[in-house]
């Protein structure tokens, strides 16, 4: 015997025998399905039914379709649900497993045709719930050989939808499927890249290079200084990201229609979280307070703002490599970036910074997408935030092009970065900022003076200095670049 959410689930009667069927109605043409306004034709090639279908017809605006992803998520609720209704006696064990079993073909990816809903639905998410319910009804019933369309032996409201809403299970999807894309793709991702940052904030730790603070020649630091700065912004927003996801673990699960549970027995939630946790591998819980989880967006919202935080951290840092390793003759050209792909179609031998563009790219879109969950999470009336998949939508795809984008920056644009080390060294004995070691011993107007003669007349900062009356010797003892660095390798520390 199997323990399912604190109860013990037994067999009470015998089902019908399970078919080992592939994937696919093997059916052309048209069938008819019904649902509470009547019947609907249907595509007989797919299992989903009449609510689908009215949907289809009614929500098709522009291309943006439910993500994948979320009805992946949404499947493990209905394995959980579905055992946990079994273990509660309210649901033949058959039955449970049965669902189940189809519920697992959608976690893995076997039925994602079966699901063509576009994002501008109602707000709650009822359609893209119904998708799922009529798709693992039908799946069901022709596992034990019934006629698809017949609610018989599943029923996709009786039977997969019991003790649920849209209300509750449609967040719970979301938090589920917003957990496993961040863990699963964007954390490994951004980590990555951060790693290869940090390596070469490590290896170029004590080259010395020229500052610059408002686009204007500044006092020297060291290149690992500078990018030991981009890996920590990194740790930073993955920081973020991963506190964001403690508020995702809580579900609503088990608030039913507006929080208080009707039609869903004791304690619901609470034994489907856990079952939620055992599939997933990810410490779900029932939300303490469904009235706040389904009226709210609050987690949602939290972990978006954390992937705008995370897209501007990657916008300052592709954009100072953009603007580094810009040239190769006009611009700054201290670093040498990859090559991967002609740049122009009219200017032969020209390379543009591809990598960086494409991540600036991406960045704009998420802090975009961030503003739209924004407002969306605002939307809460009452009972119920009703812009869910507008949120889901832009919250996994925010997650998912950052992910990808950190895993092509990092492998087209950071590791084959190397360095113009005859420009570095240029910049730094050309830099005027230099004076600032001698403002300490010299007084700061002094040290303008001799800053200003030098840019006037075009020479050297040494030989405007001698001008104005500084030494040689003091001269070289006080501006030595290596000595204005402070201590590089103790500086590298990644938090």
């Amino acid at each position: 015997m199997r323990t399912v959410g604190g109860a013990r689930k037994e067999k009470t009667e015998r089902g019908p025998v399970i078919l080992d069927l592939p994937v696919g109605t093997g059916a052309t043409g048209r069938r008819i399905e019904s649902d509470s306004l009547g019947e609907v034709d249907v595509p007989a090639d797919h299992y989903w039914g009449a609510q689908t279908e009215r949907s289809f017809i009614h929500f098709s605006i522009g291309g943006d379709q439910m993500p994948k992803e979320l009805y992946r998520a949404y499947a493990y609720v209905k394995k959980a649900a579905a055992l946990v209704n079994a273990a509660e006696r309210l649901l033949p064990q058959w039955k449970a497993e049965l669902i189940a079993r189809v519920a697992d073909e959608v976690i893995a990816g076997k039925l994602d045709s079966e699901f063509p809903l576009f994002v501008w639905q109602t707000g709650s998410g009822t359609q893209s719930n119904m998708n799922l319910n009529e798709v693992i009804s039908n799946r069901a019933i022709q596992l034990v050989g019934g006629k698809l369309g017949s609610k018989q032996p599943i029923h996709p409201n009786d039977d997969v939808n019991m003790s649920q809403s849209t209300n509750d299970t449609f967040p719970t999807a979301m938090h589920i499927a917003t957990v496993l894309e961040f863990s699963d793709r964007l954390i490994p991702a951004v980590s990555e890249l951060r790693d290869v940052m940090w390596s070469k904030a490590q290896k170029w730790a004590e080259v010395v290079k020229l500052g610059r603070t408002h686009l204007q020649d500044a006092t020297p630091l060291t290149i690992g200084q500078e990018w030991s700065g981009y890996a920590v912004q990194l740790t930073n927003a993955l920081e973020s990201v991963r506190q964001s996801i403690l508020g995702l673990y809580q579900l609503a699960i088990g608030g039913t229609a507006v929080g208080t549970g009707v039609n869903a027995p004791p304690d619901f939630g609470e034994k489907t979280a856990r079952e939620i946790a055992e599939f997933t591998g990810h410490s779900f819980v029932s939300a303490p307070n469904k009235f706040a989880s389904m009226g709210g967006q609050g987690a949602m919202v939290a972990a978006s703002a954390a992937l705008r935080s995370l897209a501007v951290a990657l916008m300052k840092i592709a954009n100072d490599l953009r603007w580094l390793g810009s040239g190769p003759r006009a611009g700054i050209h201290e670093l040498i970036l990859p090559s991967n792909e002609p740049g122009s179609s009219i200017m032969p031998g020209k390379v543009n910074p591809t990598q960086e563009e494409a991540m600036m790219m991406v960045c704009i879109q998420v802090i975009g997408e961030d503003n739209a969950v924004t407002l969306a999470g605002s939307q809460g009336n009452f009972e119920l935030n009703t812009m869910c998949p507008v949120i889901i939508k832009n919250v996994l795809h925010s997650a998912r092009i950052l992910g990808d984008a950190c895993i092509k920056f990092r492998k087209y644009g950071i590791e084959g970065i190397e360095l113009d080390s005859a420009r570095i060294e240029k910049y730094v004995n050309e830099s005027l900022m230099l004076v600032t070691a001698l403002s300490p011993v010299i007084g700061y107007d002094k040290a303008a003076a001799i800053a200003h003669r030098a840019l006037q007349e075009n020479t050297t900062l040494r030989h405007a200095a001698l001008k104005e009356g500084v030494s040689a010797e003091e001269f070289d003892r006080l501006v030595d670049p290596k000595k204005m660095v402070g201590n590089p390798r103790r500086d590298l520390r990644l938090d």
